[in-house]
């Protein structure tokens, strides 16, 4: 029996009280971290003070996301990556509205009306400012193992799927707040998606998580780690890390808000959708 019948299950009573909470809420609309999942070359890998430990190959894993930053910010690099001298952004933004404060000299006043900000602005169509939003997750078969950073790319954080197992990281979380229910209470499946060129993630519910591990989850997302995690900023030699290809940043992507109303799987509860995986599965 796949383990997603959890679903089918009763509610767990210590859940039926459990109001939504601001992290659910806002993350439905980041800061060197010393543990943190990398998505270079669409491999999990799992990163420990800046050097790689170990990498995951599977196409999937199972995480529980903690905390998060409720804004989309941007970074912008003037000239390319050199892995043997790395360097901050010239430019970014924690709020994805205004240049951050410490830029001496910054490409725009605003984020809307930047030049870089442009379609062609960057490698072949994209725009040269990149979209990026920080997730705080601990690993789902080990909750007290310590926080991990995560950084989505705009490919993986905008966009309303019609396919519910791939939701947008954007278009899962207003999901599950719609349904009254904590991101943080939750066993969150992160996929790569096999149709993308560049490393995307999309995201679905897996399982409730019984009441002792999410408290412990809900402790893991108050520690310093996890707000270091979503917290962005960027010092003098901070390793950025390259991505293979630019990434497709369209406009219909960027702003998510104005697709068309009409989503099926926004219709479903998590009952229903458990119950269309299971009779995939059989």
């Amino acid at each position: 029996m796949s383990e997603l019948t959890l679903f089918q299950q009763d509610l767990p009573d210590y859940l039926k009280n459990v109001e939504v909470d601001e992290l659910t809420k806002s993350l439905g609309g980041g800061g060197a971290v010393s543990k943190r999942i990398s998505i270079k070359g669409s491999v999990f890998r799992m990163v420990v003070n800046g050097e790689e430990i170990a990498k995951n190959e599977s196409r999937a894993m199972n995480v529980i996301i903690v905390n998060g930053s409720p804004k989309v910010g941007r970074t912008f690099f003037a000239g390319s990556y050199d892995p043997k001298n790395p360097a901050p952004p010239d430019c970014w933004s924690a709020d994805g509205v205004t240049p951050d404060a410490s830029i001496e000299d910054p490409q725009s006043k605003d984020c809307a009306t930047c030049p870089q900000n442009v379609k062609g602005s960057g490698q072949g169509n994209s725009r040269a400012c990149r979209f990026k939003q920080r997730l705080a997750v601990v690993l789902a078969d080990d909750i007290q193992g310590g926080v991990y950073g995560l950084e989505l790319p705009s490919t993986s954080i905008f966009g309303n799927s019609k396919d519910i197992n791939k939701m947008g990281f954007q278009q899962y979380a207003k999901f599950v707040g719609s349904q009254g229910r904590n991101i943080n209470s939750l066993v969150t499946e992160m996929r790569f998606d096999s149709d993308s060129e560049t490393p995307k993630l999309t995201f679905k519910p897996v399982s409730f998580l019984p009441q002792d591990k999410w408290e412990a989850a809900v402790a893991q997302g108050k520690t310093p780690e996890a707000k270091q995690a979503v917290t962005m900023s960027f010092a003098k030699k901070e390793v950025q890390e390259a991505l293979p290809a630019p990434e497709a940043e369209t406009k219909a992507e960027a702003e998510p808000v104005k697709r068309k109303k009409a989503e099926p799987a926004q219709k479903k509860d998590l009952n229903s959708i458990m119950n269309d995986w299971i009779t995939d599965d059989e």
